[in-house]
C-alpha cells in the first residue's frame, strides 16, 4: 500500500454556529493528485485551510506522513505542506519583485534571528526555473498579470520545499496558455518529484483531465470519493451538485467530458 501522505479522520469546523465541515474522512497518497469539487459553499477552501491550520478550531484528527498535525510546530509544518490561495491580489499592495516574494518562502529553513539557509538561493533560482518565471525575476509583483501572478505563488510553493501542495483554484481566471503553462508545471511535480497535490477546483473537467482521485464535497460534508475516471458514469454528478449535465467523448483523452445541461434541455 502506498504511505498516505494525508490521512483525515472525522475533520469538521463550525464557525458562528454554522457547520463548515462535517466528519470529513479522506487518505491522500503520497505522490497522489487529488482534486477537490463541489458547489458554492461545500467547504472546499476550508478544508485546505484547515489543513494548513488557518482554521485551527477544528475537531478530528489529521496525520501528515504519520505524525498527527496537532503536534507539528508551525516552521515543522510548512517544511512538509505548502498551501497556494485563490489570490485576492493583495500582493499588489506591496512592492517586493518576484524573486524577494519567493525568496519570502524560506522562511521555514530560516536559521536564528532570520538567517539565511545555505539553500536558500538554489532553491528559490530551482523553483522559478520551473515554473518558467526567470525572465521576469526582478519585475514587482503589481506589475504582472494574473496568470503570471498564478505562476510566482506556484514557484513560492515549490521554493518552500514541501511535499504536499495545496492549491485552492490554481487555474481560475486565467487563460487558456496560462491554464497549460500550470497543467504542465504540475504535472511535472506528480512525475519527476513525487508531490503529492490535493487541489481545489469548481470545473469538473478540469478535475476529469488531472485524472488521480476525487473528493467531492456537499454542504460539508464528503459527498462521493473515487478515481477521477468514475465521475462521467451514472449520476454521481447530478448528486453532487443537483443539477443535470451533457457527457461528450474526448477521443484524444479517452475520457468523458461534461458540460451543465439547460433546464429546458432535460428530459
Amino acid at each position: 500500500m502506498v504511505e498516505a501522505a494525508l490521512d483525515i479522520e472525522a475533520l469538521s469546523l463550525s464557525l458562528g454556529g454554522r457547520e463548515i465541515l462535517q466528519s470529513i474522512s479522506a487518505r491522500i497518497g503520497a505522490g497522489e493528485f487529488c482534486s477537490v469539487i463541489g458547489g458554492n459553499g461545500a467547504g472546499k477552501s476550508t478544508l485546505l485551510q484547515c489543513l494548513m491550520r488557518i482554521h485551527t478550531g477544528w475537531s478530528g484528527r489529521v496525520r501528515l506522513f504519520g505524525c498527527d498535525l496537532a503536534t507539528l510546530s508551525q516552521r515543522a509544518l510548512a517544511r512538509r505542506i505548502a498551501y497556494v490561495p485563490q489570490g485576492s491580489g493583495e500582493d499588489r499592495l506591496f512592492s517586493f519583485t518576484v524573486r524577494e516574494f519567493v525568496r519570502m518562502a524560506r522562511y521555514a529553513w530560516s536559521g536564528p534571528f532570520g538567517a539565511a539557509h545555505p539553500g536558500d538561493g538554489a532553491a528559490v533560482e530551482a523553483a522559478m526555473a520551473r515554473c518558467g518565471i526567470l525572465g521576469f525575476a526582478r519585475r514587482a509583483m503589481d506589475t504582472l498579470s494574473g496568470g503570471e501572478r498564478r505562476k510566482v505563488y506556484l514557484a513560492a510553493a515549490l521554493a518552500q520545499g514541501a511535499d504536499v501542495l495545496l492549491l485552492d483554484e490554481p487555474m481560475a481566471f486565467l487563460d487558456y496558455r496560462h491554464q497549460v503553462e500550470v497543467t504542465g508545471i504540475l504535472s511535472a511535480l506528480l512525475r519527476e518529484d513525487r508531490k503529492t497535490i490535493l487541489c481545489v477546483t469548481h470545473d469538473v473537467n478540469q478535475a476529469l483531465l488531472a485524472g488521480g482521485r476525487v473528493m467531492a464535497l456537499r454542504e460539508g460534508r464528503l459527498a462521493w470519493s473515487g478515481p477521477a475516471a468514475a465521475l462521467g458514469s451514472g449520476d454521481i454528478l447530478e448528486r453532487i451538485f443537483e443539477s443535470s449535465f451533457r457527457f461528450f467523448e474526448d477521443s484524444v483523452a479517452g475520457l468523458r467530458l461534461v458540460a451543465p445541461q439547460r433546464a429546458e434541455n432535460r428530459r
